[in-house]
């Protein structure tokens, strides 16, 4: 229970050691952290206190899951309290299966639901090809949705609305996928509204680095947030002997390993390799899949050599 002198607020953009927290009656106010630390991320819900037409974060509530990326330089938060990321990727430029799969690893790690988009449906050849090769991801589970945002289809628009309506979204993507031509057709004007809020802060240049709240209906029970791009999305996090864990293709297989600290890589009787695709076999586990999960094990595993 806080002091009757504070107030409940929602974090809905953050600026650096600038954030924009929204009240329990919709007003908007720029406040700081108290202390030398920024800690707080867009979704936390917070106590703060005003002081003149700003104010001081007070207190952070426990949070419900954190996604984030750790590289071995930096965490970078996105955001907190999520129901769901929607990870777009496009026909065109095209995306890394590595970027992807390393995306729905955090989303699992946090017990956050996943959503793959893939945009620009328009382009007829390049979209079939993309659209074959997310089939491993439509048959381990995951929601995959064509879009082509761009075209101004109501039936895209519609469909990606009846996903997020009742939750709050995260939105991911490299640069290309269309992220900001998604958000603007969800609610016009929402990426100028930042731009401005951004130059009166004197902040432009954090405009593309941090991730920003946007309520897509007036009751607000539906969320959008917009997130900055990214290169690279470390998982130095997570703990390679649960890699498989949080991999759905892989997970029903470990059962069957004959080694309870199986690394999937090399030991007799695995579950995991035994159940991956070959060139004379199907299997229920795709070659590159199962690629990716090598690679990434042999980077954790590194990390934690140091």
């Amino acid at each position: 229970m806080a002091p009757p002198s504070q107030q409940s607020g929602l974090i809905v953009a953050n600026y650096g050691r600038h954030f924009l927290v929204e009240s329990a009656s919709g007003e908007r106010r720029i406040c700081h952290s108290r202390g030398k630390k920024s800690q707080g991320v867009v979704g936390d819900r917070v106590w703060w206190l005003a002081s003149q037409d700003e104010g001081t974060i007070e207190k952070i509530e426990p949070r419900r899951n954190l996604f984030y990326r750790q590289d071995e330089v930096r965490t970078k938060s996105f955001a907190a309290n999520l129901d769901q990321v929607l990870i777009l990727i496009a026909a065109e430029p095209e995306f890394s299966s590595s970027q992807l799969s390393r995306a729905l690893i955090a989303a699992e790690e946090q017990h956050i639901t996943p959503i793959i988009a893939l945009n620009k449906r328009d382009l007829t050849e390049p979209f079939a090809r993309a659209w074959a090769w997310l089939a491993p991801y439509r048959q381990m589970g995951y929601d995959v949705l064509p879009l082509a945002m761009a075209t101004h289809n109501e039936a895209d628009r519609d469909a990606l609305l009846q996903r997020l309506s009742g939750k709050t979204t995260l939105v991911l993507g490299p640069s290309g996928a269309g992220k900001s031509t998604l958000i603007n057709r969800l609610i016009p004007g929402a990426l100028a509204q930042t731009g401005e809020l951004s130059q009166a802060l004197n902040s432009g240049k954090h405009t593309t680095t941090s991730t920003t709240w946007y309520w897509l209906n007036s009751d607000k029970t539906s969320a959008l947030l917009d997130s900055p791009g990214f290169q690279e999305f470390g998982l130095n996090h997570i703990d390679p002997a649960q890699l498989a864990a949080y991999m759905p293709d892989l997970k029903p297989h470990v059962a069957h390993c004959k080694f309870y600290n199986c690394s999937h890589l090399h030991e007799p009787g695995c579950g995991v390799m035994a159940a991956v695709e070959s060139a004379s076999s199907p299997g229920e586990i795709s070659a590159n899949r199962y690629k990716i999960y090598s690679e990434l094990y042999a980077e954790l595993k590194q990390i934690r050599r140091y």
